[in-house]
């Protein structure tokens, strides 16, 4: 099945990706998933009411990062309003800026190994890897060379995105769902 008769097919289940020609189910989401997915949603949402930069997308739309690469699903996707065009019905027709997948038990493999390979491959700035049963967030930066670097985090452990500017993110606030007006405020993005 090509790329665009898979988007096209209103038989295929939405919770699945498009990986060589095969659609591909997921599993569903643990609570823990779907609460982190929430929080990083709301949390993105406030910042971009503060700095309207681009716009959010989540599962199941999906991204196509380059012709010979596969159609994911990230969990979230910020894709900046200079790269809006790239954005059609019913996909992103290349990189996200910003893409972010929230681990599930039984995706860490996929996250870590085919999405990171796929992701660097096709494109995407950043790449969040964020793991709430660990209680772990791992960010990737595209350097120069266009291969992810793990990112800069500050003294408190604090990781400032290189595309949004003005967001840091610190791991613990993802747990402990700290209220996004006070992260706003912190950050001076209460505007």
């Amino acid at each position: 099945m090509s790329y665009e008769e898979y988007l096209c097919d209103s038989t295929i289940p939405p919770h699945t990706e498009w990986v060589d020609g095969e659609v591909v189910e997921m599993m569903s989401v643990s609570k823990a998933h779907a609460q982190t997915v929430r929080y990083l949603l709301q949390l993105l949402e406030a910042y971009l009411v503060a700095r309207p930069l681009g716009d959010l997308y989540f599962e199941p739309f999906n991204m196509k990062t380059a012709v010979d690469l596969p159609g994911r699903s990230p969990d979230i996707m910020f894709v900046s309003a200079e790269r809006a065009d790239a954005v059609g019905d019913l996909s992103l027709q290349g990189p996200a800026d910003v893409v972010i997948e929230v681990i599930s038990p039984g995706t860490e493999g996929t996250d870590r190994g085919d999405k990171f390979l796929e992701y660097e491959q096709g494109g995407v700035a950043e790449y969040w890897v964020v793991d709430p049963l660990r209680e772990i967030a791992d960010f990737y930066v595209r350097g120069e060379d266009g291969l992810f670097r793990s990112g800069s985090v500050d003294a408190e452990g604090s990781f400032a995105s290189t595309v949004l500017p003005g967001l840091r993110i610190h791991p613990d606030w993802l747990w402990a769902r700290r209220p996004v007006r006070q992260v706003m405020r912190e950050l001076g993005l209460d505007d």
